[in-house]
């Protein structure tokens, strides 16, 4: 792996305090993205999750690249520390065993479409009459209530359908989706805070409670100033570039080399940033001297910006804004982020199992944050033992 070298350290099991879930068993019936991504979180936190797959090849994600050494980063990345059971869930032998490991668990994850488990003998209200405890969070493409309920969803339908592509991409031109799956990770997102909420709220009431997290729902709370313009005004915002919706300069800019991020979000730091550049004037400029006339004139602005950052290369004008304290900064790739020493400190590169993947962003002072973790699992690697621990 070009410019990214496995971290070292010790491994979960040396950790000298378990994470802040530990004795939480989750049951994670969800594959590809969004469910394993929340699941994975909650094992990173010390939770046993047991990954429930199809015996015939396990997890779709088991065949998707980019592979290392025969194995699929995506799926290592969302499922390192889990147990896997390959369970036949149209066998009413497996589905019993589905059906006592749920009895067992504090949390049941799965991500089918709305239905599916109830006709499955696993629904909602059949396990939580059987465990009043469980926490039972579904996640599917538009939620179990409305009328695209039953519409079948990936990352990118949803994408589309939220708003967040008509948003995205050049101004007057074609509707673009961001580069990450932001309809999955945010589907995952929630789901964690959800369940974890629902968790403390447990501890109060003793009650378990299903927690219904749509991908539509989580990327519609994406769209923050574009839904915010659109409710105020009635008029329906498409795309600008890079730059943003209230606040400006607040935009990428063109050096002399490359370009670079400026942020500039109230009026005294447009005052240090033209002082910087070398022309305080345009702070006392009519056409700029508040956040909203520099907005209405965003693209004059720029122009304005950019010629006085063209008499430099980017890494000068860079380090001139950042003495000045302005926000600002490079055009990263992604082997430039993924690489960076601030990474490497914040513990974002991981090894789990020999594979490489992005670390826990959740830093807590009382809990170890392990650089070496505990691998995803090969299928039904722990079947045999799961099987025998439920038969009890």
């Amino acid at each position: 792996m070009d410019g990214v070298s496995l971290p070292t350290g010790n491994p979960p099991e040396t950790e000298s305090q378990p994470g802040p879930l530990a004795g939480l068993v989750v049951a994670d019936f969800s594959r590809v993205l969004a469910g394993p991504f929340a699941s994975m979180m909650l094992a990173d936190l010390g939770a046993r999750v047991i990954k429930v797959e199809r015996p015939d090849g396990g997890d779709d994600s088991r065949g998707y690249g980019p592979f290392l050494d025969g194995r699929s980063l995506y799926f290592a990345r969302v499922n390192r520390g889990k147990e896997s059971v390959a369970l036949d869930l149209k066998d009413p032998a497996d589905v019993e065993v589905a059906r006592r490991l749920a009895a067992r668990a504090d949390v049941l994850v799965e991500n089918y479409r709305p239905g599916v488990m109830g006709r499955l003998g696993l629904g909602p209200e059949q396990l939580l009459a059987e465990n009043p405890r469980l926490v039972y969070c579904s996640i599917s493409g538009f939620g179990h209530t409305g009328p695209w309920s039953q519409r079948p969803a990936y990352d990118a339908v949803v994408q589309g359908m939220s708003g967040i592509m008509a948003i995205t991409g050049a101004e007057g031109g074609h509707p673009v989706k961001p580069g990450a799956p932001v309809a999955d990770l945010s589907a995952g997102l929630y789901a964690f805070g959800g369940i974890t909420s629902a968790l403390l709220g447990r501890e109060r009431t003793g009650r378990g409670c299903h927690l219904d997290v749509a991908m539509y729902d989580a990327t519609v709370s994406l769209l923050e100033g574009a839904a915010l313009a659109w409710l105020a005004t009635g008029s329906d915002p498409g795309p600008i570039g890079n730059a943003h919706f209230a606040i400006a300069p607040f935009d990428t800019f063109a050096c002399r080399d490359r370009d670079i991020t400026i942020c500039a979000a109230n009026d005294t730091l447009f005052a240090t940033l033209v002082r910087a550049l070398g022309a305080p004037g345009l702070a006392d400029d009519p056409r700029f001297t508040s956040n909203a006339a520099r907005h209405d004139r965003r693209a004059e602005l720029k122009r304005e910006l950019e010629a006085l950052l063209a008499a430099a290369d980017a890494d000068h004008w860079l380090g001139e804004l950042d003495l000045a304290g302005v926000p600002c900064g490079p055009i990263s790739t992604v082997a430039e982020a993924v690489g960076s020493e601030q990474a490497a400190v914040r513990r974002m590169v991981v090894d789990a199992g020999g594979l490489p993947g992005p670390g826990n962003p959740l830093k807590l002072s009382s809990y170890d944050d392990p650089v070496v973790r505990r691998p995803a699992p090969a299928l039904d690697e722990h079947g045999a033992a799961v099987r025998a621990e439920l038969a009890r």
